[in-house]
């Protein structure tokens, strides 16, 4: 798809430098910049180096422009401290990103500053500059939902300290207290609970909530909304390669060094042959956890590529960090098998030797697994990777959940189960089939006329006039595309 012509709408977005937070806001950059629009991504300074290193600042060309603002810490400060970080940023956040935009302002202005939800201090500074403001909500449009029902008290929940308890929520299936995201529940550390609860808070200040997802996966939760606070989903966020289309534009939000071996390796590979298994940018396995997907991997006959991180990386561990690997596991999967700290997952998503993917359940992560029509096998950690593994089985029935104890870890009889299941079992031509139909119904979500495409269409309909919806036909669709009427002149966006 070739770049429309440009227009005077300038948009700014906000976000922490965390890989699964800048990647849905830069896809959607992509996508904005197809549409003639100019972006700024402006994020915390310890992401320069990382996300410049293959890009200029100044990408004039690209529409899309790297800015960054300091979190308050010092770039060598360990991030791993959570409650340094998120408390600092609340209180110097603040007054560090309304000096960027006095900056950038001076040169430019902003139709729209989207906000990332993990900022949410940010909304009441925009507020300030009275710039309309977009949330863009980063993960699924169900996690958004029990959020919004939990801090809001519009629905009834249990005390949450029994994960075998029942939860009923519109728009669910029948949930447990352990399907839920960890931020919620009693054994979350405070200052997540805190983010979460600001975010809500500021909703109130917030002109649109666009999401990550797409109608067509989430139906009933987004339909489950409306009358609340709704939704509008413009993906699945993915990369424009991810959907056929040319990049346009080099700017990289990778922050880690993806290894070139893995496509090559994978050639040599028969088709869904290989098992596949990262846990994102952030999660750190345990040793024990670590122990029996190897015993996993060893026992069976199938190839597999797995991505397994530095324990030292400054991400999310548990008190027990990841060891490496034994040298008689190398051994012995020689050939069949093949470690990397880092590779390029959509890459590997896409190639024909990948059978299923076992994965941590990161929002992005199972947006680009959904888009490329491959089996999942869930093995969520926290935040909303439970939530999400509990769709992948329940909702999206493209896989399956591994059962996990107290301690989080899956059995190795647990993990040979789902991989059985997924791969080689009676049930796999079925998940395999739902795979490629969510892979289509994703894909013409973001076609013109479909959902997706027509929200992302409206959203720009309605900065180019500044004003607003002019009527209630003129307003973004949630509850599907047959219900939505476009303008002409928004038709030709």
């Amino acid at each position: 798809m070739s770049v429309a012509e440009k227009t005077n709408i300038n948009i700014l977005m906000v976000s922490m430098a965390l890989q699964g937070h800048v990647n849905p806001m830069l896809n959607f950059a992509k996508h904005l910049v197809i549409k003639g629009v100019h972006v700024t991504i402006a994020t915390t300074e310890e992401g320069r180096a990382r996300m410049l290193k293959n890009a200029d600042q100044n990408l004039s060309d690209s529409g899309i422009r790297l800015e960054f603002f300091s979190d308050g810490l010092s770039i060598d400060f360990d991030r791993s401290d959570t409650k340094t970080v998120i408390n600092t940023i609340r209180e110097k956040g603040p007054k560090n990103l309304s000096n960027l935009i006095d900056r950038l302002s001076k040169n430019q202005t902003f139709s729209c500053v989207i906000v990332n939800p993990f900022v949410p201090w940010a909304v009441d500074v925009v507020a300030e500059y009275q710039i309309p403001c977009a949330l863009l909500w980063i993960q699924a449009s169900a996690c958004y939902s029990i959020y919004y029902r939990y801090f809001k008290n519009t629905d009834v929940f249990p005390k949450l300290e029994d994960p075998n308890e029942k939860v009923q929520l519109p728009g669910l299936p029948t949930l447990e207290v352990r399907d839920l995201p960890s931020m919620i529940l009693p054994s979350s550390p405070v200052q997540f609970k805190e983010v979460m609860s600001d975010f809500i808070k500021a909703l109130d200040k917030v002109k649109w909530v666009l999401g990550a997802s797409f109608f067509e996966i989430e139906e009933e939760i987004v339909k489950s909304l409306d009358s609340l606070s709704p939704i509008y989903n413009i993906g699945p966020l993915v990369p424009p390669s991810l959907l056929g289309e040319k990049e346009t534009s080099n700017v990289s939000a990778d922050m880690w060094n993806a290894e070139d071996s893995c496509i090559e390796w994978l050639n040599t590979k028969p088709n869904s042959s290989v098992i596949y298994i990262s846990f994102g940018s952030l999660v750190v396995l345990s040793k024990n956890q670590m122990s029996n997907l190897a015993t996993v991997l060893k026992n069976s006959n199938n190839n597999f590529l797995w991505v397994v991180k530095p324990a030292n990386n400054g991400g999310y561990a548990s008190e027990d960090p990841a060891y490496e690997l034994p040298k008689e596991f190398l051994e012995e999967t020689e050939g069949r098998g093949l470690i990397v700290k880092w590779c390029a997952q959509t890459k590997v998503l896409q190639h024909p030797a990948v059978a299923c993917f076992i994965s941590h359940c990161g929002w992005s992560s199972l947006l680009e697994t959904l888009i490329t029509g491959v089996p999942v096998i869930g093995y969520p950690s926290w935040t909303d990777q439970p939530t999400n593994a509990m769709l992948v089985e329940k909702v999206f029935k493209n896989g399956v959940r591994i059962k996990v104890g107290e301690d989080g870890v899956g059995s190795v009889e647990e993990i040979e189960r789902c991989v059985f299941e997924v791969v080689d079992g009676p049930n796999a031509a079925e998940f395999k089939k739902r795979a490629l139909e969510i892979k289509e119904a994703a894909k013409k979500a973001l076609q013109e006329g479909g959902s997706s495409s027509a929200n992302v269409n409206k959203f720009i309909g309605e900065l180019k006039v500044k004003n607003g919806p002019k009527s209630k036909n003129d307003t973004l669709i949630g509850i599907g595309i047959t219900k939505f009427k476009m303008d002409a002149d928004t038709e030709q966006l």
